[in-house]
């Protein structure tokens, strides 16, 4: 069934994807609804933030205020965007990221050059009336044309060709992030929210864990994971080394790797609204204190009042009203190591979400996968 026959935005079966067994290393809407979903957007955000609301007043407020770190993206950006287009719906790019320095070098395996690199990329809309979801996760590895950019530090960079999406981040940071999607998609983001590495291990830890239940044995040393088949609940290291491990499962590329990140926000989303913290004032606060220490933000979204009007809306959307696919590629027949946009079928979705439809089944059908479908699950 076609997006256009569709009586009302929604969210289709997750389509199949086939590929050949590769392995890799490596607009808008201004309407400010009381239901605004921030979280049920990104395991990484939705966690912490979505228990922001009930918050106390006075110090506590003001404490977890100045907590939050924010990115003006409209002064970065200025005019040339896309069209702001208000019909009820909402983008927001949401990047886990990590900086290869401190604690998260321990945790990303990375060297300690103080760099940042954004290890996954989604785009979610949010359709209007807010009771649905499209996530849809850009390989990291992508091939992509990145515009020109100027970092944070007032250097411009040129535009280039044939670069690795997550390039975007680490030559010009959120900005230059954004930029690039919006000029991969032709869609203005409404928001912007980053969660780093360690902030992600320690808000599944303040949360008691997340249950999950996998199909087949995952082990993989560089992301310190060891699972065998079966039920689990996952801590903060073990969370971070699932949503991080390619080589454990399917074809050891990184859209493996999103399956299994797309699985595992199914299985927060399903667990959060579960956890109890509003009969718990120390747990709310200690989700509070981490999630804002946290998140990276717009400035629209940087304060307390404003992410929890953000995310308030989070319980009305579930696991089974949130579609999840993978932007359309193909792998390079050039480098195992890189993915290209299939840009035909990526257009079929673009479109879709441009004008608040479900992603049509066709625009994945026939893509690259990962084989790595299947094998964690809720529960």
């Amino acid at each position: 069934m076609s997006a256009e026959s569709m009586p009302e935005p929604g969210t289709p079966p997750e389509p199949g994807t086939t590929g050949p067994r590769r392995r890799a290393k490596g607009r808008r809407r201004k309407t400010r609804s009381k239901r605004r979903k921030a979280l049920l957007i990104t395991a990484w955000a939705a966690a912490g933030v979505v228990v922001l609301g009930g918050t106390g007043v006075g110090y506590v407020y003001f404490k977890l205020n100045g907590n939050i770190k924010s990115v003006d993206i409209n002064q970065a950006l200025g005019n040339d965007r896309p069209v702001n287009v208000d019909n009820g719906s909402e983008d927001i790019l949401v990047l886990g990221s990590d900086t290869r320095s401190g604690t998260n070098k321990q945790l990303g395996g990375g060297t300690d050059d103080g760099s940042a690199r954004s290890d996954t990329a989604m785009v979610v809309h949010v359709y209007e009336g807010h009771k649905k979801a499209s996530v849809v996760s850009i390989p990291r590895d992508t091939l992509v044309e990145r515009p020109s950019c100027t970092d944070p530090k007032g250097t411009t960079h040129d535009a280039a060709s044939s670069v690795m999406f997550n390039s975007a981040y680490s030559t010009g940071g959120a900005a230059c992030a954004v930029k690039t999607v919006e000029s991969m998609t032709g869609i203005r983001m409404d928001h912007y929210v980053e969660v780093d590495f360690s902030g992600f291990q320690k808000l599944i830890d303040d949360l008691g864990g997340v249950d999950i239940t996998t199909t087949k044995d995952i082990a993989d040393p560089d992301s310190h994971l060891n699972l065998k088949a079966g039920k689990h609940t996952l801590d903060g290291e073990q969370a971070l080394g699932l949503v991080r491990t390619r080589h454990g499962v399917g074809d050891g590329s990184d859209l493996g790797r999103i399956q299994l990140q797309q699985a595992f926000i199914k299985a927060l989303t399903n667990q959060v609204k579960d956890v109890g913290v509003l009969t718990n004032p120390k747990k709310l606060y200690d989700l509070a204190d981490t999630a804002t220490k946290t998140v990276t933000t717009d400035s629209d979204l940087a304060s307390v009042k404003n992410l929890a009007s953000f995310a308030s809306g989070l319980k009305g959307i579930s696991s089974s009203k949130m579609n999840m696919v993978t932007m359309p590629v193909q792998y390079d027949s050039a480098d195992a190591n890189r993915v290209l946009v299939d840009k035909s079928k990526a257009q079929l979705v673009w479109d879709a979400l441009k004008n608040d439809r479900a992603i049509p089944k066709a625009a994945t059908e026939g893509t690259a996968g990962g084989g790595a479908k299947g094998v964690v699950s809720s529960g």
